[in-house]
């Protein structure tokens, strides 16, 4: 009989071995699953932007080449009057006047601008023969009239300085003096201050039209000398006055 026990003892043995074996086996944790790599989007760049011409002053009339470069731009664009570029070029320009272009690259990563500026000369004024001064300077030089008793500049007289004052700037080298008149009424020391005040009102116009005062000088006459002698309104209207005369080297 004890035989007969011992197979059935080694069978158990065996069938706890590899019981406990696989309970073992059930509590082993399964490896950790690798965490899934992650990539950031890339960064948005500044867009670079440079602008240049081949000169930066000309005369009227004359072109100017523009070229430029740019990086990382997804729209390039040159105002005023171009409009949109490729990234990188040339191209010309005429301006008719001094003008500021810019250069303007864009992208998700900004704007960059790049300024160049063109100065347009102004053509000068053509000399004026010394026979022939006189004879402009009558034509565009226009005198200022003034109210009974008044120094105040009038708007009729705004509008002859300012023609006035173009010549003077047209000429920068001609020299004035600016003579006040009266009417023949009131007293000959009354008229020539008076005279004085509508000369200086008249140069100060002048000045603030941007002629400069080293180019005026001013005188009174009063009543004497005058531009018409009837006794009537419109005469006396001609006497009252800011007149010019063109000082002789």
């Amino acid at each position: 009989m004890i035989q007969s026990f011992r197979p059935a003892v080694r069978w158990l043995l065996i069938s706890l071995s590899l019981l406990a074996v696989f309970v073992a086996g059930c509590k082993k944790k399964p490896p950790a699953a690798a965490a899934p790599s992650y990539t950031p989007p890339p960064t948005a760049v500044k867009p670079t932007a440079s602008l240049s011409a081949d000169r930066t002053s000309v005369n009227q009339g004359e072109a100017v080449k523009l070229s430029w470069t740019t990086t990382d731009a997804t729209n390039v664009s040159i105002s005023p009057e171009v409009g949109a570029v490729t990234p990188q070029g040339s191209t010309t320009v005429n301006p008719t006047e001094s003008t500021s272009y810019t250069l303007t690259a864009s992208s998700a990563g900004g704007n960059t601008d790049s300024t160049v500026r063109i100065t347009v000369n102004a053509p000068a004024a053509p000399p004026a023969r010394a026979e022939g001064m006189d004879e402009l300077f009558t034509k565009e030089v226009h005198d200022a009239f003034f109210d009974l008793d008044k120094a105040d500049i009038r708007p009729d007289a705004r509008q002859a300085l300012q023609q006035t004052a173009t010549f003077l700037k047209a000429y920068p080298n001609a020299h004035v003096t600016v003579e006040g008149y009266c009417d023949d009424r009131g007293s000959t020391e009354y008229n020539l201050a008076l005279g004085q005040r509508r000369a200086n009102a008249v140069k100060e116009y002048l000045i603030s039209l941007g002629i400069p005062a080293t180019n005026l000088s001013t005188t009174s006459w009063g009543k004497e000398k005058q531009f018409c002698t009837e006794q009537t309104e419109s005469c006396w209207q001609q006497n009252r006055r800011g007149h010019f005369t063109l000082n002789k080297p």
